[in-house]
C-alpha cells in the first residue's frame, strides 16, 4: 500500500511530450511510476501558441542566433498546470544541481519542470514567474528534456520503497559529501587483481572504516572542491 502523503507528483512542460517518459519508464524509476509512488505528468507547450501556427519563439531583441520562447505562451502554460509554488526552468545558467537541492525539491511532493529549447526562455517570465533556474552541468544541451529525467531520476530514487535497501542512499556519492566508495563482487580473484582483504574480513568495524577511509582518498583526487567543503565542515569546524 502506497502511503499518498510520500508520493511525489511530476509536471513537465516541454514542446516535446512524446519524450516522457522515455528511460523513466524503465528499471528503479518505472517499477515506482507503475506502483503509483511518483506521478508523471506532461505539458506541451504549443498548445498555449496563439496563433494558427502554434508560434511559440520569436528572434531575439538586439539580435544574434537562434529563437527564443516567448513569455506568455510560457505563462499560460504555467498558468494551466496547477504548478507548484517553485517550479524549475532547466537551462545552463542556473546554480549547479546537488544532491542536497535534490532533497529538497523532493521534500516538496510537487515538482513542475519546465524544459527550455532554442536560446532559451524570455527573462521576463523567468522572473515574473520566480523560476528555480537549475544547471546539471557545464555543458549546453538541445533541450531541457534530458536534463529533466536526470533530474527526476535523482529524485525518484531517494523516495521510500524506490529502493530495495535505503541504507543504500545514506551511503552513496554526495550523501555524507564525499564520493562514494569503490564496490567489488565475485570472484575474489580477476585478471591478477583481489579484492581488498578488509571487505573479506568479516568484521564489519574493520569494513565500515575501511570504506570511510576509500571515500576520502577518492574524493581527495578527484575531486578538491568536494574534499576541501568536507574537511572544512567534519574537520575544521571541529577544532
Amino acid at each position: 500500500m502506497i502511503d499518498a502523503s510520500s508520493a511525489l507528483t511530476v509536471r513537465v512542460l516541454t514542446l516535446f511530450p512524446s519524450m516522457f517518459p522515455g528511460p523513466l519508464g524503465f528499471s528503479l524509476a518505472g517499477s515506482a511510476l507503475q506502483r503509483g509512488i511518483w506521478s508523471l505528468e506532461t505539458l506541451d507547450i504549443r498548445q498555449f501558441a496563439s496563433d494558427k501556427h502554434g508560434s511559440v519563439d520569436g528572434a531575439p531583441y538586439g539580435g544574434g542566433s537562434g529563437m527564443v520562447i516567448r513569455p506568455d505562451v510560457v505563462d499560460s502554460a504555467l498558468e494551466s498546470s496547477d504548478e507548484s509554488s517553485n517550479p524549475v526552468y532547466l537551462t545552463p545558467r542556473g546554480r549547479p544541481l546537488n544532491q542536497k537541492i535534490v532533497h529538497e525539491l523532493v521534500e516538496q511532493k510537487d515538482l513542475t519542470i519546465l524544459c527550455g529549447r532554442f536560446e532559451g526562455v524570455d527573462e521576463r517570465v523567468v522572473k515574473a514567474r520566480n523560476l528555480q533556474e537549475i544547471s546539471i552541468g557545464d555543458f549546453v544541451l538541445s533541450g531541457g528534456e534530458l536534463a529533466a529525467m536526470a533530474l527526476i531520476d535523482a529524485c525518484v530514487r531517494l523516495l521510500p520503497n524506490v529502493l530495495g535497501n535505503d541504507i543504500s542512499v545514506v551511503e552513496e556519492s554526495f550523501e555524507n559529501g564525499l564520493l562514494e566508495y569503490p564496490q567489488y563482487t565475485r570472484p575474489k580473484v580477476w585478471k591478477g587483481r583481489e579484492v581488498p582483504l578488509q571487505l573479506l574480513s568479516g568484521h564489519h568495524k574493520k569494513i565500515k572504516k575501511w570504506r570511510h577511509e576509500a571515500a576520502k582518498r577518492i574524493t581527495r583526487e578527484r575531486r578538491p572542491d568536494l574534499w576541501a567543503a568536507y574537511w572544512e565542515q567534519n574537520v575544521t569546524a571541529k577544532d
